[in-house]
């Protein structure tokens, strides 16, 4: 319904921001990340929202970038997980820090999140794994015609790596810490991420 809202930052509070849009002062629920990198009061800023609509109230939710509002909508349509878990795990894991998480099944870090047990982790990781792409954590960079090939190499070296004993985690930092890995094959990308690994 309000894709996002663009005005000036009037307020700050421990949980949101008020924005003023034409008169109207928008009392937004926001993460903590996006608090602490708020600019100063009366300057312009941009912040993608979503309406959250209930029998007894209507909020509003906001979040830097598309991104971390889908990753939001992700969170909140799994079962025990509102509004208010979700932006307590966005506000403790970034959402590339949460992809990996998920992908490595790592239930310690999510748990570290206010309010998730191990319990909702654990159902967090099952509902989300097939949701978030091991692509999407390596933030491919590539020119379209290259994309395939560069997948390819990546997932390669990723599950290779995993083979030989190392966590998903563990790999996927390792092959999306190699600086030009768009342009190398497989076997660069693993001889490239076992020295950083040792």
């Amino acid at each position: 319904m309000i894709s996002y809202i663009k005005g000036t930052l009037e307020d700050t509070m421990e949980d949101g921001i008020i924005i003023e849009n034409n008169g109207i002062g928008y009392d937004i629920k926001t993460t903590g990340r996006l608090l602490m990198g708020l600019p100063k009061r009366g300057s312009q800023m941009k912040i993608y929202t979503y309406l959250y609509v209930r029998e007894d109230a209507l909020s509003l939710f906001g979040f830097a970038d598309k991104e971390e509002l889908q990753t939001f909508q992700l969170l909140i349509g799994i079962n025990g997980i509102g509004p208010k878990a979700a932006l307590a795990i966005l506000s403790t894991l970034s959402v590339n820090e949460l992809r990996f998480a998920v992908l490595s099944q790592d239930v310690k870090t999510i748990s570290k999140a206010p309010g998730i047990g191990k319990k909702s982790a654990e159902r967090l990781i099952i509902e989300l794994k097939d949701k978030m792409k091991l692509e999407d954590a390596l933030k491919w960079e590539e020119e379209p015609m290259e994309e395939e090939k560069t997948e390819d190499s990546k997932t390669e070296a990723t599950l290779a790596l995993v083979s030989l004993g190392y966590s998903n985690a563990e790999a996927l930092r390792a092959i999306s810490s190699i600086e030009g890995s768009e342009a190398m094959d497989t076997e660069s990308l693993l001889k490239l991420a076992l020295k950083k690994l040792m």
